[in-house]
């Protein structure tokens, strides 16, 4: 039988191995929803958007689900500020072509959800996609990006702006693109060098579940104290533990669909391109394929899946 010292020792490793911190996607379902918590969120975001945010409720969505069972959710969490401004939050893990078309309908649907019958438009309040992902979402070098709408002459390429009646109706804008949604992508992955500023502390906390003791990001004090895993309860750890185990499958099989689609891919214009005359290296040079795959490729039937 175990001696209690062996047994401590168990349990520390146990903990060691699953990180200081709990993972900011599960914390943000099961740990910052009580109005004590909302200063880390305050924190994040306030790096993020460059003013003090202050949340002050967490409405309901068909994405505040505590189950990890979805890829469907719309969003993770659905906020909303001080100035009454709706803020979308959303981690996402697993690659999906379309993650565009997601943001965009999250925050239709938010509009759509928080208007009432006979409103008038004017009353919209602004709307804020934060974007989470940890996965190669489109084309570019920078880690964070930021979208936004604006409209300019196509004959003078002059800037769209409110008139003076629109902006003594809409106080709390004072441009066009003040009314449309703002969108934040924050490509997890990307970030790779040292931390130079508060929202880059804040990736580094999301890339790696560490806080190092120099990090002074707003909010980050407070997640030392509160996302510590060994706060948390036995049912809590279980539930995290098997958070981390779906998390892990999904990224697997993700992973996997990806790479037979992209091996897919590559087969296919290899295909096209011997069929026009192009040579092994000039293929191997487009396609990053190997000459000897090209050439299994070459004497594959189109029936068949090269080995």
């Amino acid at each position: 039988m175990p001696t209690k010292a062996k047994t401590k020792t168990k349990a520390a490793a146990k903990t060691e191995a699953l990180g200081q911190y709990t993972r900011f996607d599960w914390s943000m379902k099961r740990l910052l929803r009580n109005k004590a918590d909302y200063v880390v969120l305050d924190g994040f975001l306030t790096a993020l958007l460059g003013e003090e945010i202050k949340i002050t409720a967490l409405l309901e969505s068909e994405g505040n689900k505590e189950t990890a069972d979805s890829r469907s959710n719309r969003v993770d969490l659905l906020a909303q500020d001080s100035n009454k401004r709706k803020i979308i939050i959303e981690i996402q893990n697993n690659r999906e072509l379309d993650y565009f078309q997601r943001m965009l309908f999250g925050t239709a649907k938010v509009v759509t959800d928080f208007i009432e019958k006979g409103q008038e438009y004017g009353k919209i309040g602004r709307i804020f996609s934060v974007n989470i992902v940890y996965f190669k979402l489109g084309a570019g070098d920078d880690y964070v990006y930021r979208g936004r709408t604006e409209f300019r002459g196509i004959h003078t390429n002059d800037l769209l702006a409110l008139s003076e009646e629109q902006l003594k109706r809409f106080i709390a804008c004072k441009e066009v693109s003040e009314i449309f949604p703002e969108y934040y992508v924050l490509r997890v992955g990307f970030f790779d060098k040292p931390p130079a500023n508060p929202l880059d502390e804040w990736l580094y906390f999301l890339k790696n579940d560490e806080i190092p003791k120099k990090f002074k990001a707003p909010g980050l004090k407070e997640a030392r104290e509160r996302l510590r895993v060994d706060r948390l309860t036995p049912a809590e750890r279980r539930a995290y533990l098997n958070h981390l185990d779906a998390t892990r499958h999904e990224s697997t099989i993700d992973e996997s669909i990806w790479v037979e689609a992209t091996v897919t891919k590559a087969v296919e214009v290899t295909r096209k391109m011997l069929a026009k005359g192009a040579t092994h290296e000039f293929i191997s040079e487009v396609t990053n394929l190997s000459l000897a795959s090209i050439q299994r490729i070459s004497q594959t039937p189109p029936d068949k899946k090269p080995q």
